[in-house]
């Protein structure tokens, strides 16, 4: 059996990037071979690292190198904010508003049945366990505003409001600086459902 070469493996890793196609997986491998190796050894040392030292936080679900991740370390949060998010990115790019203060649970996924992604695969159960935990009054639901999104979003509303737990959903509307002639139709229906 023929060995595939090196370069050929490098540019199918560089593939299974998200939004990386082939024209551009084999220009991210040429440049680093080719311009960049110094580049290169510190991405495959450091990516190895990460590999090796990064989890889960046990409280959270977000990325972390220790038990618990900084946030969760932060006793200065609101614990009584819960927010529910899809992602570690998810979780990153609310922090960088600055706007919330409490607490994260991270999915890592989101319910998709025609895909076979049910309750028990979004670490359904240890949500349910943090959520109850006796000093959250709000949960606030901030998953992706796509159909599994939206299904993630009222599958865990009910289920939590059943158990007496307030829930909210983040709003959605025009964005800011936006122009409504190029709004679709959707966003400024929900805009002036959701008006304040």
């Amino acid at each position: 059996m023929e060995k595939v070469p090196v370069l050929d493996v490098l540019t199918e890793a560089f593939k299974r990037l998200p939004g990386v196609g082939p024209k551009t997986a084999q220009r991210y491998a040429f440049h680093l071979l080719q311009h960049d190796r110094p580049a290169a050894e510190l991405l495959g040392r450091t990516l190895l690292e990460a590999v090796v030292k990064v989890g889960h936080c046990t409280r959270c679900n977000t990325l972390a190198e220790n038990a618990l991740c900084k946030l969760c370390s932060d006793s200065s949060r609101d614990a009584t904010l819960l927010c529910i998010v899809e992602s570690p990115a998810d979780q990153a790019g609310l922090e960088t508003t600055l706007a919330f203060k409490g607490y994260y649970f991270v999915l890592l996924g989101r319910l998709a049945p025609l895909d076979g992604i049910g309750p028990n695969d979004i670490a359904f159960e240890k949500l349910l366990a943090r959520a109850v935990d006796g000093l959250v009054t709000e949960v606030i639901l901030a998953t992706s505003f796509t159909q599994e999104g939206e299904a993630t979003a009222h599958y865990l509303s009910q289920f939590l409001k059943s158990r007496g737990i307030k829930t909210t959903r983040l709003a959605r509307g025009v964005p800011m600086g936006s122009e409504l002639e190029y709004v679709d139709a959707s966003t400024i229906a929900q805009a002036l459902r959701d008006r304040r």
